[in-house]
């Protein structure tokens, strides 16, 4: 299978800039299996559309503000994104790093931090060492004016208002276990209005962690999918989540993924009979069109880049042709893509329900 065959059109004025209020007023775009069926509801419709005895699994990593943006001495711009640090000494991506020298200071956030530029790793990123002219703890400093790291094609000033707002807008729910350098979009649409009507419905809840890493950004550079090195990222699922599943597998209730990060969680940890074994470490699992799921019944995700492997993770799970059917519709109905866009839920093939109402305006 190629790269290109994932490739679609898509409008730059499709690409949401800024999300909608409240979180649960986004659509959500319902592809079901059994018949092949769209549906178009918004996101507060999801435990409707859920049944009693499901489990959803969401993930709860929290973004880190390690984004900041600073100045050379020659006073050219210089924008960063922290990937790890670790007593001070980090690595990170620098743009535009090609004129960026060894040893030299970068003041970033007008003088709150200076980062001390290290040596070339390719490919944009730098190891360099940041410091607090002030003395201050590296993380409380970070907190206090780093800016949310928004991905590339969310358009924001240096000194645009919104981004304030972003710092909150752009981080779950569930945010608790501080490692990710993007959101896990999907969960991005949850309100506690959502979590209650869920609990009344009877879908129970539970959490994994994967830090979305570095690799998030990084495209697929090649033709045949079986070439690709998928990026590793660290994971932890937790003793309870691996019995909340064997739990709903024993009462005939479905698995529902929030988020392509939930998915590679529970399939990297899967066993024999739709179960999970809990345990951490790092995960590079690429699902795509040929590769089979062991435990993910259902999934909420939003729309992904032409090509990604995010895309090709969801096509994996509900048939490519289905999916980018899905997208062109959503596109003629003026969904919103991307991280703050709209949201699909999608049933594998093995799930077969009753639509009660279908492409609902």
């Amino acid at each position: 299978m190629k790269t290109s065959d994932f490739y679609y059109d898509l409008p730059p004025d499709a690409v949401a800039q800024e999300p909608v209020e409240p979180r649960d007023a986004s659509r959500l775009l319902v592809l079901r299996q059994d018949p092949p069926v769209l549906e178009d509801r918004v996101f507060r419709d999801l435990p409707e559309l859920l049944e009693p005895g499901d489990l959803l699994v969401v993930n709860d990593t929290r973004v880190l503000p390690w984004k900041l943006v600073g100045r050379r001495s020659t006073g050219g711009r210089v924008e960063c994104l922290i990937l790890e640090l670790r007593e001070g000494e980090g690595v990170g991506f620098f743009r535009p790093g090609g004129k960026l020298k060894p040893g030299e200071p970068v003041e970033m956030e007008g003088g709150s931090l200076v980062a001390w530029m290290g040596r070339p790793l390719g490919e944009g990123k730098w190891a360099f060492r940041l410091e607090s002219p002030r003395g201050e703890e590296l993380e409380v400093v970070l907190e206090r004016v780093g800016r949310p790291p928004l991905p590339p094609y969310i358009k924001r000033d240096d000194q645009d208002p919104r981004l304030v707002r972003d710092k909150e807008r752009y981080q779950t729910i569930f945010a608790r276990s501080p490692g990710a350098v993007a959101a896990p979009t999907a969960s991005l649409h949850f309100t506690p209005r959502v979590l209650r009507a869920l609990k009344e419905r009877g879908v129970e809840t539970a959490r994994v962690t994967l830090h979305v890493g570095a690799g998030t950004f990084r495209p697929v550079k090649v033709e045949r999918l079986e070439d690709h090195k998928m990026h590793a990222e660290s994971f932890h699922l937790p003793g309870e989540t691996a019995r909340a599943v064997a739990e709903t597998r024993a009462r005939g209730g479905k698995v529902v993924a929030a988020g392509t990060t939930v998915v590679r969680v529970l399939e990297t940890r899967a066993k024999p009979g739709g179960l999970v074994e809990e345990g951490a470490g790092w995960t590079d699992l690429f699902l795509y069109p040929g590769k089979s799921f062991q435990v993910v019944d259902a999934l909420v995700t939003n729309f992904h880049l032409p090509g990604s492997t995010l895309l090709m993770l969801v096509c994996a799970f509900a048939g490519k042709e289905r999916v980018l059917a899905a997208y062109r519709h959503a596109l003629e109905k003026g969904y919103r893509f991307y991280s703050y866009g709209d949201a699909m839920l999608l049933f594998s093939a093995g799930s077969s329900f009753i639509t009660k109402k279908i492409c609902r305006e």
